[in-house]
C-alpha cells in the first residue's frame, strides 16, 4: 500500500493544496497553510464504518422520491428552554450536529448543561460529554446550577473513538460534546485541536449522528477574531452554527445563529446571566436603554431600533467626540463596523460641513450588542453631531434609517414593525426616512426626513 502523502490544509477556508504556499490560493490568507497527511483510503472506511455502526454509509441506500419521505416522522425535540429552540428553528432535529461558539467565560457550557438538564426532565436521555473537566469537577458545576436527574449522564473522556462507543452503547437523545477542541484520535500523531485532528473527529461524530439519530452538540472555542477556530470545513459539514455573543462583563448574552439547515439563520436567543444560570428573556422591552432622570439623555445619545431576527431591540447609540492631542485622530467603535462609522463621518463632513478631521470620536452601543445592520446608520450620525455641537436631541426621540453617501436617508425594511415596538415602550418622537403608508401611531410624533441636513435641525 502507498504511504500517505504529505499535503497542506488552511485553517481558514479548509482548502486542501498538495504544496506549501505562503499565501492560501484559495481564500486569500497569508501563512495559513499547515502539514496535513490524512490516513490511508482502508484507514477512513474503517474508521467512518466504525462510527456508523456497520458498514459504509449510503453503501446499500435506495434512491427514493421526495414526496414519499414522510416528514413528521422526525419530529424535533424541544430544548426546554424555548429562547434557545427559538436560534434551532422551533426544536432539535434528531440526527443534526449543532456547532455553539463563543468567547471564554460568555456561558456555553453553562447553557448546555441546563439544557441537558431539560431534556432529561422531560424522560429523553442525554449525555454530557466533558473533554477539558472531571465529572467531578463538571457534579460540582451542575449543583450549583441546580442540575440532577438520572437521565442525565456525564462522560470525561478525551478520545473520540470511546466517545463514539459510550454514544452507541447508551444511544442518548442527545450528546453535548464540550468541546470539540479538546478531543482527539488515536490513530493520528497531531496534536488535540490541530487541524488534522479536529476535522477527523468532527466527521466521525457527524457519521454517528446520521447513521444513529443521535443530536450532537458540539462547543467551539474561538480566535481573536471571534470566528469560530479551526478549518472552515467544520462549519460546512455541521448542520447548525451558533454564536454567543455579548460582554461577559454585562449580564446579557444574545445567541445569534449563522447557519441553519432546518430553519432561518434569522433567529436570535436573548438570555440573562444571573447566580442561577441563564435566565430567558422573552420580552427585551428596555432591556438596553438607559433610563436617565429628569434632564433626560445627554449628548450623543441616541435611541434605535434594531431587528434581532423576527424581533426589535431598542438600543442606544452614545457618541464622544473630544480634541486630539496626539495629531492622527483615533475612530474607536463598540458594537457597530468600523468601516460604517468612518463612512457616517465622511458624509458628516462632506454634506454637513462638520469638521471632524481634528477630533476623535467614539462610537459604542450600549450594553454590549451588536448591530451590524444599516438601519443605525442616522442613529449613529446624530449621536456623533449631538456630542460635537454638545445639543442633545428632545426627551423620547429616537431615529431610525439608512444613510447615503450623497446624505440623503433611505428607507429601511420592517420599519412598521419598529414604530409600532418603540410607540409601546414609550418614544414620543420618531425620525424616520420617508414612509407615507405606514398609519400614524397614537402617542408617537413621527418625523419624515429626506435628506440629513433635516435630521440635524432637530438638534
Amino acid at each position: 500500500m502507498p504511504k500517505p502523502r504529505t499535503q497542506f490544509l488552511c485553517n481558514q477556508c479548509g482548502g486542501v493544496h498538495s504544496k506549501w504556499f505562503g499565501k492560501c490560493p484559495d481564500c486569500g490568507a497569508w501563512n495559513s497553510l499547515d502539514a496535513y497527511r490524512p490516513p490511508a483510503a482502508d484507514a477512513r472506511a474503517e474508521s467512518r464504518a466504525a462510527a456508523m455502526g456497520g458498514g459504509e454509509a449510503g453503501g446499500d441506500a435506495e434512491a427514493v422520491a421526495i414526496g414519499e419521505i414522510d416528514e413528521a416522522a422526525t419530529p424535533r425535540l424541544s430544548s426546554g428552554i424555548g429562547e434557545f429552540d427559538r436560534v434551532l428553528g422551533g426544536g432539535i432535529v434528531p440526527g443534526s450536529v449543532v456547532l455553539v461558539g463563543g468567547e471564554p467565560g460568555i456561558g456555553k457550557s453553562t447553557l448546555l448543561l441546563q439544557v441537558a438538564n431539560a431534556i432529561a426532565g422531560s424522560g429523553a436521555k442525554v449525555m454530557y460529554i466533558s473533554s477539558e473537566e472531571s465529572a467531578r469537577q463538571t457534579a460540582l458545576r451542575a449543583g450549583r446550577l441546580g442540575v440532577k436527574g438520572s437521565d442525565l449522564l456525564v462522560l470525561a473522556q478525551t478520545n473520540v473513538e470511546r466517545i463514539v462507543h459510550q454514544i452507541a452503547r447508551h444511544q442518548p437523545a442527545v450528546a453535548i460534546v464540550d468541546s470539540i477542541q479538546m478531543i482527539y484520535k488515536p490513530a493520528l500523531a497531531a496534536a488535540p485541536g490541530s487541524v488534522t485532528q479536529l476535522r477527523d473527529c468532527c466527521m466521525d461524530l457527524v457519521y454517528l449522528a446520521k447513521a444513529s439519530g443521535t443530536a450532537i452538540i458540539l462547543v467551539g472555542h474561538v480566535t481573536k477574531a471571534g470566528t469560530l477556530a479551526g478549518p472552515k470545513l467544520i462549519e460546512h459539514i455541521v448542520d447548525t452554527v451558533a454564536y454567543f455573543e455579548g460582554d461577559r462583563f454585562h449580564a446579557h448574552r444574545i445567541v445569534r445563529c449563522v447557519k441553519n439547515r432546518f430553519g432561518g439563520t434569522y433567529e436570535v436567543g436573548l438570555f440573562e446571566m444571573t447566580g442561577q444560570g441563564l435566565a430567558e428573556v422573552t420580552d427585551p422591552g428596555k432591556l438596553f436603554i438607559e433610563q436617565y432622570g429628569p434632564g433626560g439623555q445627554p449628548s450623543g445619545s441616541v435611541i434605535t431600533a434594531a431587528m434581532q431576527g423576527s424581533r426589535v431591540l431598542l438600543v442606544e447609540v452614545q457618541a464622544l467626540t473630544a480634541s486630539s492631542v496626539i495629531g492622527a485622530a483615533r475612530r474607536k467603535t463598540s458594537g457597530v463596523s468600523a468601516d460604517r462609522v468612518a463612512m457616517i463621518i465622511a458624509v458628516l463632513e462632506k454634506r454637513a460641513e462638520m469638521r471632524l478631521a481634528a477630533d476623535d470620536v467614539f462610537v459604542n452601543i450600549a450594553g454590549g450588542v451588536k448591530t451590524p445592520e444599516p438601519a443605525i446608520d442616522l442613529a449613529i450620525a446624530l449621536a456623533i453631531a449631538s456630542a460635537h455641537q454638545n445639543r442633545p436631541l428632545p426627551p423620547g426621540t429616537m431615529a431610525v434609517g439608512e444613510l447615503g453617501l450623497g446624505g440623503e436617508i433611505r428607507t429601511v425594511p420592517q420599519l412598521e414593525t419598529r414604530l409600532r415596538e418603540a410607540s409601546r415602550l414609550g418614544a414620543a418622537h420618531a425620525i424616520v426616512p420617508p414612509i407615507g403608508h405606514i398609519p400614524k401611531l397614537k402617542g408617537m410624533a413621527l418625523h419624515e426626513v429626506r435628506r440629513l441636513s433635516q435630521a440635524l435641525a432637530n438638534l
